[in-house]
């Protein structure tokens, strides 16, 4: 395994945008993406070498990202109003107001939330949001297709 500086140094960004993406929150994400580092060097040793630095990055900040939302419940209730969605994918949905298409969104399920969030709110590429699923980038790109299209057919519905 490379220096932890240098994993630092390469993938610190990413795990920002990914843990931004999920908390929409940039202090939060912040503190939380330090907090993986932290918890990434202590459990150093566990590292196998069987999934990409990226990935096992990626899933020590979702479990810091659940240890926090346990100790602070309070996070489950942020109120996605507040988060702007200004992105080609976004206004291609239609017109529909914002806070109505992020319930629509909220309400989806995994994996199409998750790529969603990774793509609009993260401003992450599909290659960037396969890495951190653990999939190809094709997959990535056709999950969020596939739940843009849902997303679309239920905004339909209810207008």
């Amino acid at each position: 395994m490379q220096p932890i500086e240098e994993i630092y140094r390469e993938y610190a960004g990413m795990v920002y945008k990914y843990l931004i993406s999920l908390t929409r929150d940039e202090g939060l994400a912040e503190e939380l993406t330090q907090e993986t580092f932290y918890q990434a060097i202590k459990s150093s040793n566990k590292y196998n070498e069987s999934c990409k630095i990226s990935t096992w990055l990626c899933a020590i900040a979702k479990n810091v990202l659940m240890t926090y939302k346990r100790k602070h419940p309070i996070l489950e209730d942020v109120d996605e109003t507040e988060v702007a969605a200004e992105s080609a994918e976004s206004e291609a949905i239609g017109n529909v107001s914002r806070v109505e298409l992020l319930k629509k969104i909220h309400e989806m399920e995994d994996p199409y939330k998750e790529v969603i969030y990774l793509r609009v709110f993260g401003g992450l590429s599909f290659s960037e949001i396969g890495e951190i699923l653990g999939k190809s980038e094709n997959y990535a790109r056709v999950t969020f297709y596939r739940g843009k299209e849902k997303l679309g057919k239920e905004v339909n519905i209810n207008e």
